[in-house]
């Protein structure tokens, strides 16, 4: 069953439908290779026509739409030999980040990590699309200050690139009552990791837990083909 439609956050109107358009795309709502406009998008979310074309530029901007010919628009798909490789690039330089962050991370930082673990923590399993969004949100904040904290603009950069933010959230919506638990474990322990100033500690949590997201989603798309098949 589709997750219910998004309802847009409250704030500027290009912020709401870029937030809603965003929504259906990580639950599910928007498929991968689904043809939609800007148009459409519009109805859909009762909106005039000029926030949603706001929307849809950051949209493009990060990978997560692309322009067919003519007004359409497609989500993104991904191939499984992109997959991989998103997750083998993550799992090298997020370890460095998670590394450096235990040497570099001050005490403020480190404390909001914990806070942002526990919040995860808090909403495991998830019950409604609200924690859903509360989820991805938290876990979304909790990487980027790692990597803040990682004092790298370089890195930062390199990351940016290879982080596809639908991957990440559908991986998240794979996940079983079991893994859910595992991964807010691993986000409190990376972030004991780092307020220990411990970077060994550090990168190979880090590294465990996106292993285990790889694993997660290589199942879902192997059992995705073989259905298909």
């Amino acid at each position: 069953m589709k997750a219910p439609k998004p309802v847009p956050p409250k704030g500027p109107a290009a912020e709401q439908a870029y937030h809603a358009i965003r929504d259906s795309i990580f639950s599910g709502q928007l498929n991968e290779n689904d043809r939609v406009t800007e148009l459409e998008l519009a109805d859909t979310l009762g909106m005039s026509r000029t926030p949603v074309r706001e929307a849809v530029k950051r949209l493009l901007l990060e990978g997560l739409l692309t322009r067919d010919a003519g007004p359409g628009l497609r989500v993104v798909a991904l191939q499984d030999d992109d997959v991989q490789q998103i997750f083998e690039i993550r799992l090298m330089l997020e370890s460095y980040a998670a590394r450096r962050a235990a040497k570099y991370a001050t005490p403020e930082e480190a404390a909001e990590m914990r806070a942002l673990a526990q919040r995860m923590a808090d909403r495991v399993p998830p019950r409604t699309e609200e924690d859903f969004r509360a989820l991805s949100d938290a876990n979304e904040a909790f990487h980027g200050l790692v990597l803040q904290a990682a004092r790298s603009p370089r890195l930062k950069a390199m990351l940016s690139v290879v982080v596809h933010l639908a991957l990440v959230a559908r991986t998240f919506r794979m996940y079983r009552e079991a893994d859910m638990q595992r991964s807010a474990r691993h986000h409190i322990e990376i972030a004991e990791a780092i307020t220990a100033r411990s970077p060994e500690w550090a990168a190979m949590a880090m590294s465990i837990h996106l292993q285990a997201a790889a694993d997660i989603a290589r199942a879902d798309r192997e059992a995705a083909a073989s259905a298909e098949g």
